[in-house]
């Protein structure tokens, strides 16, 4: 009688592929837990570069290599994993290139600030990040986006993406006389690249499933093969990670200790407005590529991907690395097929293997994920069809949007500068209501910090 229980039990119970595809929806978003993995494996190699690229930039902060390598690692599971699970969206976070910079060069290098004295304002930012969620306020800021700010904001984004893929293969290269030219495209990192684009473009015409991550993979033997990838790996090991964990000085923010005290809040501003705007720049994109935004212009489960953004942040500060936030590169994931949170958690669980061998993440060169950069870049272009070109209303600000973004490297600067032309267009139109009152409101905020920043 147990015996027969026992067995229709079994009988009855789900098997773990059915319980996966009820937990992420796959059925339902139309994709496979396949798909999904191999997506989760090509957003991680798109941004596995942080895994070296992070602790070097810190380091200028005297912070630990070593230490932040395993911080990285660490932050970037934890948050991926904590988005595919609670957010069920394709969204891979990390340490965020640009704050990280500001971090150890302005924070630490320029103004003095000692670097566990920094960790406490990221933790803080993250405390406002939360609160500003649970308030509603994070919300309101995407509610009054417009849907053509939308499509300007993903094509802007796409535009950023590619410039990325075409700077790190050495494609393109700076210029004094025109800031920017065509780079030594016999210089084997860029012939590898070119190499790169020409596979990965070739498998996607061919509409071969995983195209990105066959062809990054491919370029890297390719790489090993000519020499173009060197590991010259540093000793380490998991206890590193104490180095910088719980490290943080939160009475220090508050000026209870050292002579800083009132001049972090500049800091604490700037880490709270770029990863504001930036993460909300990013989220808008990938769930726009990925199908996500419903007609109506909302993204389900908002509330929960920026509560997961805000905890990734106060997260990543305790372990002993500079602002978590979402990551661009998820786009790369999202066109190999990503459409639910599965492929976050596969990214995360991959850093999470990373933690055990970081300083071998350099085996995948630039060289071989740049092209899948580009190529993403262009495929995020498609959005723009949706914005009425022939109205100034729309067209202004859009274009504002979509060039600001890649010609400053920050999608904070071309959101700002899209959501005030907005408010200033609608205004001298008459066009303007009481219900616009928020929008007004960011537009002033906006002005403000573009007046701060020209006087800096």
């Amino acid at each position: 009688m147990t015996d027969a229980v026992s067995l229709d039990a079994a009988a009855t119970s789900p098997p773990a592929a059915s319980r996966l595809d009820r937990y992420f929806a796959l059925t339902e978003r139309g994709t496979t837990a396949r798909t999904e993995i191999l997506a989760g494996i090509t957003t991680f190699l798109t941004m596995a570069y942080i895994v070296l690229v992070n602790p070097s930039i810190l380091s200028a902060a005297g912070m630990p290599v070593a230490s932040v390598a395993a911080a990285t690692c660490f932050a970037a599971a934890f948050a991926s994993i904590l988005m595919g699970m609670v957010a069920n969206t394709p969204l891979a976070l990390a340490p965020g290139m640009g704050l990280n910079a500001y971090f150890a060069f302005t924070v630490v290098g320029q103004m003095g600030v000692p670097w566990p004295v920094a960790l406490g304002c990221v933790f803080i930012s993250g405390v406002a990040f939360l609160i500003l969620t649970l308030t509603g306020v994070r919300q309101m800021i995407v509610a009054v986006i417009p849907p053509y700010l939308f499509a300007a904001v993903a094509g802007g984004i796409g535009l950023f993406i590619g410039f990325i893929g075409l700077k790190n293969a050495g494609i393109i290269a700076a210029n004094p006389a025109t800031f920017v030219a065509l780079g030594n495209l016999k210089a084997p990192g860029a012939a590898l690249a070119l190499l790169g684009l020409a596979v990965i473009g070739a498998l996607s015409v061919w509409n071969v499933r995983g195209a990105m991550l066959f062809g990054i993979v491919g370029t890297t033997i390719i790489g090993w093969l000519t020499g173009q990838v060197t590991v010259n790996p540093e000793p380490y090991d998991l206890s590193a990670l104490t180095g910088t964990a719980f490290k943080l000085d939160l009475p220090g923010v508050f000026g209870l200790t050292g002579s800083h005290g009132i001049g972090l809040i500049e800091i604490l501003f700037v880490f709270l407005f770029v990863d504001l705007f930036d993460n909300i720049g990013t989220l808008v994109a990938v769930t726009k590529r990925a199908g996500l935004i419903d007609a109506a212009g909302r993204i389900p489960g908002l509330n929960r991907i920026l509560m997961t953004d805000a905890v990734a942040t106060m997260v990543g500060s305790i372990a002993g690395t500079s602002t978590v936030t979402s990551y661009v590169e998820s786009a790369a994931g999202v066109q190999a097929g990503g459409r639910t949170g599965l492929t976050a958690v596969v990214t995360g669980i991959l850093f999470l293997a990373t933690m055990f061998v970081a300083p071998y993440a350099q085996i995948v060169p630039l060289a071989a994920t740049a092209p899948a950069l580009i190529i993403v870049g262009g495929l995020m272009l498609l959005p723009l069809t949706e914005i009425e070109w022939e109205d100034p209303m729309a067209a202004i600000p859009a274009f504002l949007t979509v060039a600001m973004i890649p010609l400053t490297f920050s999608i904070a600067n071309g959101l700002a500068f899209g959501i005030t032309a907005h408010a200033a267009l609608k205004l001298i139109r008459g066009r303007a209501t009481r219900t616009d009152w928020f929008l007004f409101l960011l537009a002033g905020l906006f002005v403000v910090r573009f007046v701060w920043m020209s006087a800096a």
